[in-house]
């Protein structure tokens, strides 16, 4: 996912994919890619492509990765402009997806320490204190990735994709996942 919004953004897909994600942060900085695929299809066709793409990365199981192979990319198969661009991000792509990787997992480590991971568990008790009963079988599946916005975006039936930052504010927190945690519960 985070090679797909690097190659989001340096694309400029401003709004691209369902839902529209904030850009990714740090920041990347976009490029013109008029030249490199104007012969297949242009922009249209790139966020078309890249549309199509993140919605098969969404449906994934969690914890399995789509691996890209380069320098051809036929995970790319029949979406030659992401493909051509691709190719030309690929290892500025991966450079920054694994530092982003690598501060998420220091991240981790210190909500671990300090405790902060277990704000979830306490949504859900105080959902089935408020209902009196113990909580359905659910499953929620929260995605974090650096982006510029804090805040989450739910995408039914059970995933929750987040800004990595978002934990830092509690009460901002709460407010987007709450009302998940209610659905679920």
């Amino acid at each position: 996912m985070l090679i797909a919004l690097y190659l989001r953004d340096v694309a400029g897909l401003v709004g691209a994919g369902t839902p529209a994600l904030s850009d990714v942060a740090p920041t990347v900085t976009a490029s013109d890619h008029t030249m490199l695929i104007s012969s297949v299809g242009g922009t249209d066709a790139l966020r078309d492509q890249w549309e199509f793409w993140w919605g098969r990365l969404l449906q994934q199981v969690p914890g399995s990765q789509e691996t890209l192979t380069p320098p051809n990319f036929p995970e790319l198969a029949g979406m030659p402009a992401l493909q051509r661009v691709a190719q030309a991000h690929y290892g500025a792509a991966l450079t920054w997806s694994r530092e982003q990787t690598h501060l998420y997992s220091v991240l981790a480590q210190q909500r671990e320490t300090l405790g902060e991971h277990k704000i979830l568990a306490d949504l859900v008790q105080n959902r089935e204190m408020e209902l009196g009963r113990c909580a359905r079988d659910f499953t929620l599946t929260i995605v974090e990735v650096p982006l510029a916005e804090q805040r989450a975006w739910f995408i039914e039936p059970n995933r929750l994709i987040m800004s990595s930052h978002l934990l830092d504010d509690q009460a901002s927190f709460c407010s987007f996942v709450r009302p998940v945690v209610e659905l679920l519960v």
